[in-house]
């Protein structure tokens, strides 16, 4: 590895001759000719398992919501220098028969504005990173507080209150249950039996110090004392993109029209899916969806992939399903566990099966057109432990989300979702307010103090 310029002395130069030796060998130069004149296959070699989907006799869903998030870390100019990461997520909902009239290649600003017009809200917040501190405490608890604040304040405490009955299952009101289990963000001791039902905070058995509900999330696990990395910006984006879109699910299921929930899609931009310690919400999360598909009550959620391994691998694919041409049917792949683990992440057999811990959504492929294809994620509700599950009628409410999908197309780009599109423009950071104005913004504080 070659050495990096400074501010004095320039960097090295990486050597381009150092290693063309190895080019004798008869099987590097057989891979070498096959990267430059590989032929295009002409068959499916996965053998991606392709359906067709008739959408006639399928009612489509009526609403949908969506949501989507960014974050954006910001340095400033002095040295060292200071980083904070501000957060922004955003909630939307749309009439899916206003949403009709618009042209999705070339939107009119007007009618745009007629659909976005009080139907959106979104969440932010900043977190300090490095070499900041505040007068109350250092990084460590700068980030568990504001974490805390954040939720419980915005939105006079709705997300809060989805937190609440994710974590304590208050769906189930015949049932009293605890928050699952975490470590304590003081002494690190496992608080097994979490907190007691409906409690907003509690003490440590084992140090006694006070410890929040936000603290089960466990944000804490990634962080020291005195910095933070960035993917605490990027977990609680992932974690309020959650939140928010249960908000939506939570408020309609309360709701005195019990129909109302199961006419709606929920779309939430990237997989269903929370990582490492973050995923303690989601056996809660494939509980409910199971609880309310036996219900009679099925809540159709859907994630969009657009970038990723699935989505390398259905583009990949993609030209050897139907529909070729237009008017012609689309086609549906819903891939199993042993799919998955053989042909996209190309992996040997898995100690823990695929997913069971971190994912809440199976995923699929679905093409519409020659053109449109999606990467998409569908729960199922608890967990199917087999290699060659999920089936299409083991995903909630299948037939009804891609009966739903083509009205919801946007023209502007490649697979897009006309309602993540939108939401994707409230919650930018790139756009609005731009990451320019967020460094002016950091450069004015820290002259201001």
């Amino acid at each position: 590895m070659a050495y990096s310029s400074g501010g004095r002395l320039p960097g090295e130069s990486a050597s381009k001759l150092g290693h063309l030796s190895v080019i004798k060998s008869d099987w590097v130069k057989s891979l070498v000719a096959e990267f430059e004149q590989a032929s295009p296959q002409e068959i499916d070699h996965t053998n991606t398992i392709w359906e067709k989907f008739n959408p006639e006799g399928v009612t489509p869903l009526r609403n949908v919501w969506a949501v989507d998030g960014s974050y954006v870390a910001i340095q400033s100019e002095q040295k060292p220098p200071r980083e904070v990461a501000f957060v922004k997520t955003a909630l939307l909902t749309v009439d899916r028969a206003r949403l009709e009239a618009i042209d999705k290649e070339h939107p009119h600003p007007l009618l745009l504005q007629d659909v976005l017009t009080g139907s959106a809200i979104f969440h932010a917040t900043v977190f300090p990173l490095k070499n900041i501190q505040t007068q109350l405490g250092n990084n460590y608890e700068a980030v568990r507080n504001i974490v805390k604040d954040s939720i419980r304040i915005d939105e006079n405490g709705a997300f809060y209150e989805t937190l609440k009955w994710l974590a304590y299952r208050k769906w189930q009101r015949d049932q009293v249950s605890t928050s699952p289990g975490f470590e304590c963000p003081h002494c690190h001791a496992n608080i097994g039996q979490g907190l007691p039902h409906d409690a907003d905070e509690g003490q440590c058995p084992a140090c006694g110090k006070l410890v929040f509900l936000t603290d089960m999330i466990g944000f804490h696990l990634d962080m020291d004392e005195e910095s933070a990395p960035d993917s605490v910006a990027s977990a609680y984006m992932l974690v309020m993109e959650t939140l928010m879109l249960f908000t939506a699910v939570r408020v309609l299921w309360n709701h005195s029209d019990k129909s109302l929930v199961s006419e709606t899609l929920f779309i939430k931009d990237g997989p269903l899916t929370l990582r490492s310690q973050y995923s303690k919400l989601v056996p809660s999360i494939r509980v409910f969806l199971e609880y309310a598909r036996n219900s009679g009550r099925p809540v159709h959620i859907i994630g969009q992939e657009k970038s990723g391994a699935f989505f390398d691998h259905l583009a990949s694919v993609a030209r050897f399903a139907a529909p070729l041409e237009r008017d012609q049917p689309a086609s549906v792949a819903v891939l199993s566990h042993d799919f998955v683990r053989r042909e996209v992440h190309r992996s040997p057999d898995l100690a823990n099966p695929y997913g069971k811990r971190t994912n809440w959504g199976e995923k699929v492929y679905f093409k519409m057109d020659p053109g449109t294809y999606l990467v998409l994620n569908v729960p199922t509700g608890e967990y199917l432990d087999d290699v060659s599950k999920p089936t299409k009628d083991d995903l909630i409410g299948l037939s009804r989300v891609l009966a739903t999908l083509p009205s919801l197309i946007s023209h502007k780009f490649e697979g897009a979702l006309f309602p993540v599109e939108l939401a994707n423009g409230i919650a930018s950071m790139s756009s609005y307010p731009s990451a320019s104005i967020l460094q002016r913004f950091l450069n004015d504080q820290n002259h201001s103090s």
